[in-house]
This record gives C-alpha cells, structure tokens and sequence, in this order.
C-alpha cells in the first residue's frame, strides 16, 4: 500500500524559534511526520536563506540551502517564502496546509489567533503562551497533556520553553512526594527583545540595559503557565526570572516543600527512573557529570537534570537544577505536538468515515 501523504504544515514568523523548528524537521529526516511548504516573514530572501544556513549558535545547516524566486529549496524540496504582515494577507486555504505553526510570538489572544482561522487556516499550533487560558482549546506539554487532543481542537498552544522544562520535573516529584510549595527561578540565557547596548524598551526599564553586561530580573508567568497544566498545584508556585549574558540554554533553580520526608539520593533516583523510562523517556534527561551550561546547546530534551546540584535542607525542603535549551529543546516539542495533534485529526476523520 502506498504511503500516507505527510501533512503539510506553514511557518508563521521565522525567527529563532521558527528556523530552529524548520531545521529539527529537517534533521529528523524520513522520521518526520509532516513537511513544511511554506513560511511567511516579512524578512527579504537574501536574509531568509543566510540565515538558515549560517546559525551562530546551532552551527550550519546540515543540507543544501538555497532561494529561487519565492521558493527556499532545502535539500531539493521547495518551501514557499510569503511576505505578509498580517494573517489575512494569506490565503492559507490556498496553500492546502493542514496546520500552520505560528512562531512569531505576536498573537496571543484568540480574537487575534481566530484571524487565522478566518483566513482560511484550518488549525494553528501557537509557539508561545496565550494571555489567559480561555483565549485557547488546549494548552500542551508533550510527555504530559498530549492525549488531552481529541481532533476538535482548533487552537493550540505549545505552553513556553520554561513550562516544557519545569512540569515534567513538578509532576514526577509530586506524584512521587506530594508538594506543598514550590518556588522556582529561571537564569534565562538572552533573548532577541534585549539590546546589546543600552536603548529605549517600550515597556519595561531593566529591558534598557545591554544585555551582556548584567544578569536583569524581568518578568515571568512560569508560575501561571504551570497551574496551567497542573491545577492541583495552584496557589502553591511562585516564579521569577532573569536573563544572564549567554546566547543559548538556560536552567530552572527549583526549590520545593514535600509532604513527606526525602533526601537527595531518593530525589535523583526518582528523576533518573523517570528519564530512563515511562513517558517521558526521551523528553527528561538526567546527568551526574560536572557540565556547564554550553554543554547542552542543540540539546532536545525537555528538561535534564544535573543530580550533582540537588540538595535537601531538614527532611522536605528540596532545591534542585535542571538544563534546557530554550531554543532547540521547545522547537523539537513544537514538532512532536504538530505531529500528535495531526496524528488525532487525521484518526478523528478516519473514524467519522467509517459506516
């Protein structure tokens, strides 16, 4: 029987996270459950295509990279280049995409994202927290809530690189000790909304200040993002933030108050079973070595945990360290939810078929 067709799937935005979502479908090969036939930024194709083969931080492309007219041929397979600054400005219908990811970060309410669906999209997958939990049908941690999917969907959000990172540790621990509390800091490498030298921030003063001369506490809804996707924990997380002057992997300093007593050798070893198998073998990762932050670049794990930093202070009050990138771990999680969500509505037409 001939193969199914892969689901094709659009960009929207082209920015770190949506080259860095582009180049894992690519490095998956003939593992990947879907193609990428277009991508709409407003960049011009001379920049498209420099920037997809020369990456300062996860290296050169490993392929073939090149711009004819409005096509971006990547290994020989044309990936259309749009250049709209609205939703509408597309007919995504069109196209015959079957999901567009949207990666620009810019719509985050669902009067905006139902623009896209007006426009002819039949479903989006958002790279990127929504405003309030309403504004969405499913916010999803891979490895946590996927199964959640029941193919109605039309809204989606991939939740934030820190919730990828932070919710799998939160659940294993507290279905494993029960947790009381949990105060959690992210040390988030830079982003693109930081200057390099000291200029204008529309919104927030620290966000003035170069970002490689001071670590800048900035905002977070981690703590909100988390009680998302567990509710059983809410009003019991706290979270803050600050970015520190690297380009790439940032870690979750996590402290907790179990319910019940523990030590650091039980929490490690709760951790490293969770890694080593059940669902979230291949998404959690757990690591004894002395490693540095640059060591997990280009690294799609979730979260890793470094054991060599838990600790236990009295019987419950427990603080542990674990790694992400907050670029190539979040693009790999973005492809395995495209992947599941149309995985569901494939199987949910399917289904409505038969007699």
């Amino acid at each position: 029987m001939p193969q199914p067709r892969p689901y094709k799937v659009a960009l929207n935005g082209y920015g770190r996270i949506g080259r860095c979502v582009l180049r894992a479908l690519f490095e998956r090969g003939a593992k990947a459950g879907f193609e990428i036939v277009a991508l709409n930024d407003l960049a011009d194709q001379a920049s498209i295509e420099y920037l997809t083969r020369f990456d300062s931080t996860h290296g050169r492309f490993p392929g073939e990279v090149k711009v004819d007219g409005d096509c971006l041929h990547i290994n020989g397979d044309c990936v259309k280049v749009l250049r709209s600054a609205t939703p509408e400005g597309i007919d995504w219908a069109a196209l015959g995409v079957d999901l567009v990811l949207e990666c620009s970060g810019a719509y985050n309410t669902r009067a905006d994202a139902q623009r896209f669906l007006d426009a002819g999209a039949p479903r989006v997958l958002f790279s990127q927290p929504m405003a309030s939990e309403s504004d969405v049908d499913a916010t999803v941690v891979y490895g946590i809530n996927q199964d959640c999917l029941d193919g109605s969907e039309l809204l989606v959000s991939n939740a934030s690189c820190t919730t990828n990172c932070g919710v799998p540790l939160l659940r294993v621990l507290d279905q494993a000790f029960g947790l009381e509390y949990v105060s959690i800091t992210t040390i988030h490498s830079a982003m693109n909304d930081q200057p390099v030298i000291d200029a204008y921030h529309h919104e927030d003063l620290r966000r003035t200040r170069s970002a490689f001369q001071s670590v800048i506490p900035v905002s977070t809804g981690l703590a909100r993002g988390i009680e998302r996707l567990l509710p059983e924990l809410a009003g019991r997380i706290q979270a803050k933030a600050v970015r520190v002057p690297t380009v790439n992997v940032s870690c979750l300093d996590i402290t907790l108050q179990t319910a019940r007593d523990t030590s650091a050798a039980e929490v490690n070893r709760v951790l490293r079973e969770a890694a080593l198998s059940g669902p979230l073998k291949g998404l959690l990762a757990y690591t004894e070595l002395p490693h540095a932050s640059c060591d997990f670049n280009h690294d799609p794990h979730s979260a890793i945990v470094d054991a060599s930093q838990t600790r236990v202070s009295g019987p419950r009050l427990v603080n542990l360290l674990a790694w992400f990138d907050n670029e190539w771990g979040f693009a790999n999680r973005m492809l395995d939810v495209a992947e599941h969500y149309l995985h569901v509505v494939n199987q949910t037409r399917s289904t409505c078929k038969q007699p």
